[in-house]
């Protein structure tokens, strides 16, 4: 058996090249990674959506975080205190948004309580957009638009959700009859069944027609009170106004650290499935990351992709190329410089054919290392003598191409173990081409911290399996969505 190696955390780099773990220390002494300087703040321009509620809470919310947040004594570990964001970012937030608009209160509740469960996800979409539509006609130019949603949004426009008398698809005979009478009725319309269930997902795929990111935001996020009992638990105002601040941050086009010491020329793509409605055919998505945390999606073709046999989805070569092919190609039109090496992170086992398939897309120049990294599904666990779980970072080799790395753990800078169950690990394997395991690992692990829609000292997964899931689901469930952009701030 090899013995368990640890390794070392890796470090960010901030303005002027200094580096530290944790992503609050450097913000806080150092600033972000593309500071200009503190003497030369960018100025933050964003649009505010929501109810009169909603906006209210919302500004409160920003005053707060404009300035200093202290944490409570003897949670300084865990939850940092937050220096305010022209001190922790070198940019100013301003007194107010750009542009507000108001959605009506009645009229979101009245939607949101719609019985048909596609009308109820699409009309409530239709009402946040159609305030953003308004907003953009005013030529005010935003970076990024805050979208703040009551409760009743996310309890009702979900998935799941169940309101009295919805989750019924209308028959036929009831499809006719009101697309009939759609002139009298007004409202209704059959592109409502051609969009996600769930409001997040739809409103982030319809909304890139107007080329600005949003941010959504739960109004009972905004509280700066104590939660009553029987309330949403919340973590402290400190955390909350980290979180906020840095993915409002990057979504303006700001970019809060990247990681140190990576190899030039070296991408990590993402490939994600997610099965259409009958089951059957599937559609695939992948996401390009490198070690500045820039990223970009496509999407690739539908097709008879599932097999119930092995409960896996499997390209053929075609299928394969054409997808990887699309992402270089999205990456080159970015602007991206010249691959070296491609790592392929999937989920799944990926055959040889898809395989094949992918380095055809390949450039000959290019290496090209196929990897499936998901959890631990088969029991395996680590316990350390004493109370404490494993260290995150711990890596067991098992094979020269398998092995386990877990992400979650005791994490000695925050001297806790911030979860809440035993730490369970990333199963690791080379399935095709040629690295060193170790290596692979460590850059696994590194990439745990390139989740800008928070900052974290770093997450259990990395952010090309991460987000793979629910990048997927806003391309596959929103099909008739005419404009796709590639870049990563529209899905998170």
């Amino acid at each position: 058996m090899n013995p368990l190696k640890i390794f070392v955390e890796p470090r960010l780099e901030f303005a002027n090249g200094q580096l530290l773990e944790h992503p609050r220390d450097g913000l806080t002494l150092f600033g972000p990674v593309d500071s200009t300087g503190i003497d030369k703040p960018k100025r933050i321009r964003f649009g505010l959506i929501g109810s009169t509620l909603g906006i209210s809470l919302f500004n409160a919310f920003a005053e707060k975080f404009r300035r200093e947040i202290t944490t409570t004594e003897g949670k300084e570990e865990i939850w940092p205190s937050y220096p305010g964001f022209e001190e922790a970012f070198h940019a100013v937030w301003p007194e107010g948004p750009t542009v507000e608009e108001q959605i009506d209160q009645a009229a979101l509740v009245k939607a949101a309580e719609l019985p048909d469960s596609h009308e109820r996800v699409f009309a409530v979409t239709d009402l946040y957009l159609g305030a953003i539509k308004r907003a953009k006609r005013r030529d005010e130019i935003c970076d990024v638009f805050v979208c703040v949603v009551p409760e009743i949004v996310f309890k009702n426009c979900r998935p799941l959700s169940k309101v009295q008398g919805a989750g019924r698809k209308p028959t036929s005979k009831e499809m006719t009859l009101r697309l009939q009478t759609e002139d009298m009725f007004g409202g209704y319309q059959s592109e409502q069944y051609d969009y996600s269930l769930d409001f997040r997902r739809q409103i982030k795929a319809r909304v890139m027609e107007f080329d600005v990111p949003i941010q959504i935001i739960r109004d009972s996020t905004l509280l700066l009170t104590e939660p009553e009992k029987g309330q949403r638990q919340l973590t402290p105002i400190s955390d909350r106004a980290w979180n906020l601040a840095t993915t409002l941050y990057y979504k303006t086009g700001g970019k809060p650290w990247k990681l140190s010491g990576t190899r030039e020329g070296v991408c990590y793509v993402g490939v994600a499935f997610k099965k259409t409605e009958d089951n059957k055919s599937a559609c695939c998505a992948a996401q390009m990351f490198l070690n500045d945390g820039d990223g970009v999606v496509f999407l690739g073709d539908e097709g008879r992709w599932f097999s119930e046999k092995t409960g896996e989805c499997h390209l053929s070569r075609e299928a394969a190329k054409k997808l990887l092919t699309g992402i270089l190609k999205t990456y080159s039109d970015q602007g991206g410089k010249p691959l070296k090496e491609v790592f392929l992170h999937c989920r799944s086992s990926l055959n040889t054919e898809e395989y094949l398939g992918y380095l055809d897309a390949c450039p000959k120049d290019v290496k090209l290392v196929g990897i499936r990294v998901a959890p631990d599904r088969s029991g395996m666990r680590l316990y350390r003598l004493g109370t404490r779980p494993v260290l995150r970072g711990s890596f067991w080799q098992t094979s020269e191409k398998t092995g386990y790395l877990w992400g979650s753990g005791f994490k000695p800078r925050l001297r806790t173990y911030d979860g809440a169950e035993v730490p369970v690990p990333l199963a690791i394997s080379i399935e095709h081409g040629s690295a060193s395991l170790e290596q692979v690992a460590q850059d696994i692990l590194g990439l745990t911290k390139l989740n800008y829609n928070a900052s974290k000292l770093g997450e259990f997964q990395p952010v090309t399996i991460r987000f793979s899931e629910e990048v997927g689901e806003i391309l596959v469930t929103n099909r008739k969505v005419g404009k796709r952009h590639p870049n990563f701030k529209y899905y998170i």
